[in-house]
């Protein structure tokens, strides 16, 4: 049986038809539009290239940024498309395909920490959590070998857990969020902070964005950092000290026995997962009489979001 699985990025939508191995057996890509009209048909469109190759697709699994409601179909709220509000996505591509195609939606946190346990550093976990360090912090919650939602859908929002007490604003309308403090935006802060007080400290930075503070972007933060600048590693040890935190406090509650930490800050390796591991167990509670979870790189790859969301679909057929 053959799936199709569709992760909605913030600039492109890639879908990829896997069989039941979670094999990959072709691909698509085409730019992201801001309209749910035209990110439907776009849909539409790589179901239809689909078609052409493999006759029969019955499932489709779809990856989208948001809030995924309980029955995996309406998308309750995104941040990056204003008008999926209560959007009933799965209604809408089963109309497209003339309901040959069963559609199940999940949250891309969620399918890509899937990807990453069914195929990734997470194979043979029990209990994993995954947190993407990308321009936010996503998560993904496996417990017991399944994957964990909660009651109403709304499960492993973990870079919205509240760290700091009045702590800096977060686009979800509440402060002191993880997120802000670890996550490719807060690289940047913590950076363009940190060479305002101290630019002798931050010459390779200085360099890479032309001496304008203003431009500074995570990427140039870590490529400053691979050479070794030193407001570079400062900064990546900050967002390192608190996603140590935040794992800590996610141990607290779950006890998970791995962590997988993906999304594209990961890049660098070791300069951010060594502070990362070092304040894990810091913060840990009764860090000196219990065992410590293993906290590993995502191995899975870019199309761990796709696969995880055609495996997903597929467990519902």
């Amino acid at each position: 049986m053959y799936t199709l699985g569709i992760d909605i990025g913030g600039t492109k939508i890639a879908g990829a038809v896997c069989d039941e191995n979670d094999k990959v057996l072709s691909q698509w890509r085409v730019p992201t539009p801001s309209e749910p009209d035209e990110i439907n048909d776009c849909i539409l469109e790589i179901y239809n290239e689909a078609l052409k190759l493999h006759s029969d697709i019955p499932t489709m699994g779809i990856s989208a940024a948001g809030n995924v409601k309980a029955d995996r179909r309406t998308m309750s709220f995104s941040a990056n498309i204003a008008k999926w509000i209560d959007y009933p996505l799965a209604d809408r591509i089963e109309e497209l395909t003339d309901h040959k195609c069963k559609v199940v939606v999940e949250n891309d946190a969620n399918c890509a920490g899937w990807g990453e346990y069914i195929l990734g550093a997470g194979r043979g976990s029990r209990n994993m959590v995954m947190l993407t360090v990308g321009t936010g912090l996503g998560g993904a919650i496996i417990i017991n070998g399944e994957l964990y939602r909660g009651s109403f859908g709304m499960a492993a929002e973990l870079g919205h857990l509240p760290m700091v007490s009045d702590g800096d604003f977060c686009g979800c309308g509440l402060r002191g969020c993880a997120e802000r403090y670890t996550s490719g935006n807060a690289l940047e802060h913590f950076a363009r902070s940190g060479i305002r007080r101290m630019p002798q400290k931050g010459k390779r930075l200085l360099e890479l964005c032309g001496g304008d503070v203003d431009t500074l972007e995570g990427k140039m933060v870590s490529q400053a950092a691979q050479e070794g600048d030193e407001l570079a590693l400062y900064a990546f040890g900050k967002i390192g000290e608190w996603l140590g935190r935040t794992m800590a406090a996610i141990a607290a509650v779950i006890d998970p026995d791995l962590f997988v930490i993906g999304g594209g800050v990961i890049s660098v390796g070791d300069i951010l997962l060594e502070p990362a591991r070092y304040n894990y167990t810091r913060f840990l509670q009764a860090a000196a009489y219990r065992e410590h979870a293993k906290i590993l790189p995502a191995t899975a790859g870019g199309d761990a979001g796709m696969i995880g969301a055609a495996d997903l679909a597929m467990r519902e057929a």
